[in-house]
């Protein structure tokens, strides 16, 4: 019997294996290499752990080919891929094979005589003494010859498909090695662009109109070009075509810009090596496998897997700036067994295989293993992670070369996949101007649908229908009646779609983009000390930030300087610290030690030594001399001069800590770790295992062997941590000290540790081993390691460590809750520290009562008594308050505090027994919505996006922001509708991944309370005057219909339609929107309780709206019946002539542009030379164009029904003085209402403008009597 399999997965997990036989006597899986297995010539191997079965042709019965993890992933097969499996089973049944070869056609859900289940490198072939086994165990007849396998058949990472296998060099493993299947992978190349220059045009245009309102536009332009309407197409089509090609040359020049950068990127040269030597290529023509050799200061072109550098210790220096903005240099390893490849030679004679992850995103998480094959069949697998990794767009720094293997390329490496957009968030101004154009289609569908019904009640009488002088056609009469009234409703929708602005959301994009630039360019955001400032990521939340209700913020680094600095140490009751200190001051002279415990055990001295060097080992600090640093240097008192640096702050401060009780850390060498003891002696420990540190455990721990023989584990973490696994050890007296210095605002950590003989040793490393080479599941076995072998401990000692508030966050955190603003701090530390620090920074006051929801209480109570406790508590003192008070920016809020925990959250989110799994959670935010201030400690990063998604979801929906320094910190930044990343000491991550960045905490105040304000007051009003302008200028062609017997004749000219939301009245409204500043930043950042005028969306209500198109509602009718009513039977030239239709629709659009022009120019507080040259000039160039449209004889028209009718208005004195009185009429309501509301009922912005101008006006008069005085004294 012969198989020939068609296509296989190209992403299969490809290598080699046996499967785990249940019951060999009766199961034969046979490799694919065994004997009894044999292929065609020259073909490749099937994917791993293959189960062939039989089934009939159509049959319901057949499997399913691939399980639900391959029926996501895209493009499973490659047709490229053939091969032919042939074997000879003996008693095989007469009608399975027939003598002929049978087709494997495993494409999913083709049915097919055969089919493929499972991956792997085998095959198994189920039979019974010979024969084939049936279902119910019987030989004989056409059935399943091959059972399927269970999952537990196939080894665990078998069932694996998200992988790939890569050959070294392009180098196959040496004879008696496992199989593998080639695997096609991208080229080199960098596309960063969207567009080509075949697809760019229908590509673009079908990504504009997908917008609602461009195509809204596009269908009525071709109603225009289809039916015959009373404008021309291009009064619809002009401004369509201006508003889409100004948008595609935008991102046409973008796209452009970024083919320029992919050229220059994918031509750039690269060394690799080919047969032992060096050849140079462009980066384009790399491909997976291949061996590539990058000199100091080069890019790496591709994602590389660190073989080996010219370093003796295997290791190199990266920067990172252009991947995630961290300049500081990064340690990268090269792997154990190439680390010691120096030549081309010897890399060109390595023979090994990668097996790593698909290409994911994220820079900082890797997964993978290296099989080296050396004499031997049997390969040395080692585990790889992002320590192994060289990423394309890093830089190698402080190391002559390095040689690596390009495992991802193109756009399959991580810069590239980086390149996608988060998932876009909308603002509520973009919310409420969607709600309010679907309103304004309503509109528009209505005075379509009320002008169709009265003309038809109109021509309902002969004579109107046809009149004399306008008879119509015999086809005319005989159209079908609802075709003419379908026609006639278009027409209509023509005539007023106007009301819809075309132009808005050029505007609004234009302003966003603009206005993005003035939170870049404030320089009073700018950090001298880390030279950095604000950044925007997106400038789609521009007004957001003046919309905040609830901030949630991260305490370390945040609200912190992440700066640490060691205090003390307890060691088994003994209190240490670097110098003696009496009354705040330091003796120079003590001996540094301070006794709680005055009489020590025998073993005191024993342990202090230990609980020292375990702070001297248990970290992953590197030291670099001074001459292999670039930047500041940290020098420890006394010894040698170095630099400790770390990803951790914490860690540094320990060793720079412990250094001045006398043990200095030296260095790592060759695998050994060199710590200098109080007698000046070098200890040398080697350095076995290092069990990382996470978020989750909270805990690191270090395996090293002394000289002595003497294997130690010591591990530090977070109390909570450390407590449950100790054994023995003062307990009591640590935890004392430790609450102590909790409550002070310190950070503390527990040091504890444990010996372990050469067996326990060795099961430890097999345990790690097979977590570490794991390709599925990585974490999450190497956790379960973890918690295995991190038990059982003996405590030594605590530390204590401070960080220090950051300057001026206690002013803002009292700045944001005077405006309203609710503040949430969210971290992982202990309960007391971060209480302390809510002290420190005043969100917590002196008078504030303290609510708890912590593991402690629960212990004590249930958590349904605590929930229903609390509540009572805060609605005993609420009192009368509205459900409307309780809301993120209510100011009459009793002062209550509430301290959560991350156990106490998960119990108050987990689903009760009963199925209500929401009770508690409602209960929880009503408490929350009583308190002034919350706490969350002890949380898991997930647990903080879980906080902020509650709050977010909740029933007043508020608008939430979230700001941290840390990778932790991500999830809960892109949780929120803003994120905001504070440029700090631990990485980029926060800053990347946010919507905006800024270099401190105390920058958030300005970015919110004048920024956020500003941008909110501005774009509101842009909103809502795009509106009303188009209300003005739409009504009085509704009105119109009446005096013209519905016969949809238009009252303005097409160029008047064309250009008045384009030209006339665009970039007034535009620069406001940029510009205007109601008050004065002073003030602002003086009063935030400002900030609460344009709380919940205050300018984008319905009442708002409403006014704004009452407003310009009134102003169309003053507009067209003012002029109307004056020129009635009256003579309005010199020699007797009166006004035509186009001069009265000329007149009542003068009247228009001039009314909401000035009606801006009212609204502006903020006066330059550049508001009074756009307002002044938009009026004098409508002026300047109509004289030149009207006075001028244009060749290129067919007809010109404007010729000399702007001029012969213009030469009527009635019309100016119609002009002047209708101008100040429209007008005249609004400056009313402002002057009353002023005066009656003040909001607390008019308030500080009334005062402010008062105060201006006081200071003028003094000055102009000082100047007065002073002359006459003269």
């Amino acid at each position: 019997m012969s198989v020939k399999i068609l296509g296989v997965r190209s992403s299969w997990a490809s290598r080699a294996r046996p499967l785990n036989n249940t019951n060999p006597g009766q199961t034969a899986a046979a490799s694919l290499t065994g004997r009894s297995l044999e292929w065609g010539a020259g073909a490749p191997t099937v994917p791993s752990c293959a189960t062939v079965f039989p089934c009939s042709r159509g049959s319901d019965s057949c499997p399913p080919v691939l399980g639900a993890r391959d029926r996501a992933a895209p493009s499973p097969w490659s047709p490229a891929v053939s091969f032919t499996l042939t074997t000879s089973l003996k008693g095989l049944p007469a009608g399975f094979s027939g003598g002929a070869d049978r087709p494997f056609s495993p494409v999913l859900g083709e049915r097919t005589p055969w089919g493929l289940s499972g991956i792997g490198a085998a095959v198994a072939w189920a039979a019974c003494a010979g024969e084939a086994c049936v279902p119910d165990g019987t030989p004989g007849g056409a059935v399943s010859l091959l059972t399927p396998l269970c999952p537990q058949q196939c080894a665990g990472e078998e069932n694996w498909v998200d992988s790939r296998t890569i050959y070294v060099g392009h180098r196959e493993p040496p004879p008696g090695a496992e199989a593998y299947i080639p695997q096609r992978h991208p080229d080199n190349r960098i596309v960063s662009s969207k567009y080509t220059f075949w697809n760019f045009i229908p590509k673009n245009l079908f990504e504009q109109f997908r917008r609602i309102a461009n195509f809204y536009f596009l269908i009525i332009f071709l109603v225009q070009l289809i039916i015959d309407t009373p404008t021309s197409p291009v009064t619809s089509g002009l401004p369509l075509f201006f508003v889409i090609t100004v948008t595609a040359i935008k991102q046409g020049y973008e796209d452009w810009l970024r083919h320029k950068a992919d050229n220059a990127m994918n031509q750039c040269p690269v060394h690799f090596i080919q047969h032992g030597k060096l050849v140079r290529k462009q980066s384009r023509k790399l491909r997976v496998g291949d061996i590539v050799m990058v000199k100091e200061d080069e890019t790496f072109p591709c994602d590389l897997i660190f073989l080996s550098s010219s370093r003796g210790d295997g290791t190199c220096h990266v920067t990172t700036a252009s991947l995630d903005g961290e300049s500081s240099h990064k340690t990268h390893y090269a792997v154990q067994d190439t680390k010691g490849f120096h030549t081309e030679e010897d890399i060109d004679g390595l023979h090994a295989t990668i097996e790593c992850e698909q290409p994911q995103p994220d820079l900082y998480k890797f997964v993978g293993r290296i099989n080296v094959y050396s004499d031997r069949s049997d390969p040395v697998v080692r585990p790889l992670g992002s320590e192994n990794l060289l990423l394309r767009g890093a830089t190698l720094k402080n190391t002559e070369k390095v040689f690596g293997v390009a495992i991802y390329t193109g756009m399959e490496t991580k810069m590239a996949l980086n390149y996608q957009s988060k998932s876009q968030k909308r603002s509520a101004v973009e919310k409420s101007m969607n709600v309010f154009l679907i309103v304004y289609l309503c509109i528009l569908i209505s005075k379509a649908l009320i002008n169709t019904v009265l003309k038809y009640v109109w021509q309902s009488e002969p004579f109107r229908d046809e009149p004399w002088y306008n008879q119509k056609t015999e086809s005319e009469r005989q159209r079908n009646l609802l075709l003419r009234a379908l026609t006639d409703f278009l027409a209509f929708m023509v005539l007023f779609n106007y009301i819809i602005p075309v132009s808005m959301y050029v505007t609004v994009e234009m302003q966003k983009f603009l206005g993005s630039y003035f939170i870049t360019w404030d320089e009073e955001m700018f950090d001298e000390d880390t030279g950095e400032g604000p950044l925007v990521n997106t400038s789609d939340l521009n007004e957001e930030l003046g919309q905040v209700e609830y901030i949630f913020t991260d305490k370390t680094g945040t609200l912190t300087e992440n700066n640490m600095e060691f205090k003390e140490c307890c060691i088994e009751g003994h209190v240490y610290v670097p110098h003696a200190v009496c009354n705040g001051q330091v003796l120079p002279g003590a001996a540094g030690i301070d006794m709680i415990d005055s009489s020590p055990g025998p073993g005191a001295r024993e342990r202090e030594e230990l609980f020292f060097r375990a702070l001297c080992l248990c970290h992953t600090i590197q030291v670099k001399d001074d001459d292999d640093v670039d930047g500041p240097r940290k020098s420890p008192d006394g010894g040698k001069s170095c630099v400790y640096i770390s990803s951790s702050p914490d860690e540094v401060a320990l060793v720079e800590g412990v250094q001045r009780l006398g043990f200095t850390y030296l260095r790592l060498k060759d695998g050994y770790m060199e710590i200098l003891n109080r007698e000046n002696g070098v200890e040398r420990f080697e350095l076995l295992e290092i069990l990382s540190f996470d978020s989750v455990r909270r805990r690191m721990s270090v395996i090293v062997k002394s000289i002595t023989g003497e294997i130690y584990l010591f591990c530090k973490g977070a109390d909570s941590s450390i407590f449950p696994r100790v054994i023995e050890g003062k307990v009591d007296q640590i935890r004392a000290r430790v609450e102590r210095n909790a409550v002070e605002g310190l950070r503390t950590l527990c040091v504890a540790y444990k010996r372990l003989t050469p067996e326990d040793y060795e099961g430890i490393c097999t345990l790690l081993q097979a977590a570490k080479v794991a390709l599925q599941d990585r974490e999450k076995k190497l956790a379960e390691a973890y918690e295995q072998i991190e038990k059982d401990l003996i405590l030594l000692g605590a530390t204590a460590v401070e960080d220090r508030l950051q300057e001026k966050a206690a002013d803002t955190i009292e700045a944001l809750q005077k405006a309203g603003i609710k503040v949430w701090v969210l971290t992982g530390d202990k309960m007391e520290t971060a209480a302390a620090t809510c002290y420190a920074c005043r969100l917590f006051r002196r008078g504030t009562q303290l609510l708890e929801l912590t593991t402690k209480r629960l212990e004590e109570q249930s958590l349904h008594d605590v929930l229903f406790e609390l509540s009572k508590t805060v609605l005993r003192h609420s009192g009368s308050l509205t459900r409307d008070n309780f809301s993120g920016l209510s100011a009459d809020l009793q002062d209550f505090g509430l301290i959560i925990d991350g156990a106490a959250l998960s119990l108050v989110m987990k689903p009760r027994e009963d199925g209500s799994g929401g009770n508690y959670r409602e209960l929880f935010l009503e408490i929350c919505r009583n308190c002034s201030a919350v706490l969350c400690c002890r949380m898991a990063p997930l647990q903080k996006a879980q906080i902020v998604k509650l709050i977010k979801l909740s029933k007043e929906h508020p608008i939430t922001l979230a700001i941290g320094d840390g990778a932790n910190d991500v999830s809960m930044i892109l949780e929120a509708h803003v994120g905001i990343g504070v440029i700090g000491k631990e990485g980029r991550q926060a800053a990347r991944n946010s919507d905006y960045a800024v270099p401190k905490f105390k920058h958030l105040k300005k970015m919110l309370l004048v920024h956020g304000h500003f941008y909110y007051i501005r774009i509101s009003e842009l909103v809502q005057y795009f509106f009303y302008k188009n209300v003005c200028f739409i009504f009085p062609q509704f009105l119109y219909q009446f005096f013209c017997g519905f016969s949809q004749q238009t009252l303005y000219d097409t160029a008047y339609l064309t250009l008045y939301n384009i030209s006339f009245t665009s970039l007034p409204i535009l620069l406001y929107s940029l510009m205007e500043q109601h008050v004065s930043i002073d003030t602002l950042r003086r009063e935030p309780s400002l900030y609460r005028d344009i709380a919940k969306n205050a300018l984008l209500r319905w009442r708002v709206f409403i006014y704004w198109t009452l407003l310009g509602v009134f102003d169309a009718l003053v507009f067209f019946f003012g002029a109307y009513f004056m020129f009635e039977n009256t003579t309005v030239t010199s020699n007797g002539q009166i006004f035509g239709n186009w001069t009265f629709g000329t007149l009542v659009f003068t009247v228009m542009v001039f009314t909401v022009t000035l009606k801006l120019a009212l609204d502006t507080h903020y006066w330059t030379w550049i508001n009074h040259f756009v307002i002044w000039g938009s009026l004098l160039f409508y002026v300047v164009f109509s004289l030149l449209w009207g006075g001028i004889i244009w060749p290129f028209l067919s007809y010109q029904r404007m010729y000399y009718v702007f001029i012969q208005m213009l030469s009527s004195g009635p019309a100016w003085l119609v002009i002047i009185l209708l101008v100040t009429v429209s007008l005249l309501p609004d400056v009313l209402k402002k002057v009353l509301c002023r005066q009656l009922w003040p909001s607390a912005t008019e308030r500080i403008q009334t005062k402010s101008q008062c105060l201006s006006v006081e200071q003028s008069t003094i000055f102009m009597l000082s100047q007065t005085s002073s002359s006459l004294s003269f």
